[in-house]
């Protein structure tokens, strides 16, 4: 029998020190109550990191299936590691590669964005079509740390200004995108879910 939760505890552990960006408690509470409430059931995922939120959704219940894009290989081997520990294997599809290489013919109910923030724009406009008619895409870390509402003198980092830039232009995409209605929600790091009109 697999214990769960000290898998779940050692794999907090290691993106802590690792310096490994994963969903905060909040947020993935929040994916998880969505999945079990909209009877999702195939979820497509861009962003695996070391295959933390990927495990928490598929462990809502047994039906759910995740394909989840990663291409950093070390977070990636890491994700087989742990999804292998949890004996998820057979419902956790994961893939090494850029999530814009990946071609993927199958609908999902969820498609989670939480990759690189600055390609948001691309993979909503890429993956939108891989979305069932009435699935929702939800994308994570539209606050970023608080940073997007600052003004962006008060940011340090020019490199971090050029993203906050970047999730400032998606959260304009997704308020202006003709097909799509976008409620923000202020849990986690900031998640935006958008449905088809």
């Amino acid at each position: 029998m697999v214990d769960s939760f000290s898998v779940i505890k050692s794999m907090k552990e290691y993106a802590d020190r690792e310096n490994v960006p994963i969903m905060r408690e909040d947020g993935i509470n929040y994916l998880a109550k969505y999945i079990e409430k909209n009877k999702v059931k195939k979820v497509l995922e861009i962003g695996t990191a070391i295959g933390y939120s990927a495990i928490l959704m598929a462990l809502v219940n047994d039906s759910v299936e995740i394909t989840s894009i990663e291409r950093d290989e070390k977070r990636y081997l890491e994700a087989v590691k742990n999804v292998k520990k949890m004996g998820l294997e057979k419902r956790i599809n994961l893939i090494y590669k850029d999530a814009m290489d990946v071609v993927l013919k199958e609908k999902f109910d969820l498609i989670f964005i939480d990759a690189a923030k600055a390609q948001n724009i691309r993979f909503f406009e890429k993956f939108e079509k891989n979305l069932e008619h009435d699935g929702t895409i939800i994308t994570d870390n539209l606050s970023f740390h608080g940073l997007v509402d600052k003004k962006e003198e008060e940011i340090a980092s020019k490199n971090l200004r050029a993203l906050i830039r970047k999730i400032k232009n998606y959260i304009t995409f997704l308020k202006t995108n003709k097909n799509f209605q976008t409620d923000f929600i202020d849990v986690g790091d900031g998640l935006a879910v958008s449905k088809r009109k």
